[in-house]
């Protein structure tokens, strides 16, 4: 841990944007409340790759086609 950088809760609540700044760039923080670590900030890994997502409109057009709604939620809750 002695490579990290040390800040208070105070001194993170005070200096948010700097501090994640310096994480983003690579440096590690010990975060210290009362003088006993609470928390570590350090710069994540590399972000996981994201799915994408179902194309909606292929999805509808394979769909049936129905004229009356109303009738078809008329039978369903009778």
């Amino acid at each position: 841990m002695c490579h990290m950088k040390r800040a208070t809760v105070r001194e993170l609540h005070l200096q948010t944007s700097a501090i994640v700044r310096a994480v983003a760039e690579g440096e590690s923080y010990l975060i210290e409340k009362l003088g006993v670590p609470v928390a570590e900030l350090r710069p994540c890994g590399q972000l996981p790759r994201t799915r994408r997502l179902p194309d909606r409109e292929s999805l509808i057009s394979k769909m049936r086609r129905v004229k009356d709604s109303g009738r078809i939620l008329e039978q369903d809750r009778s």
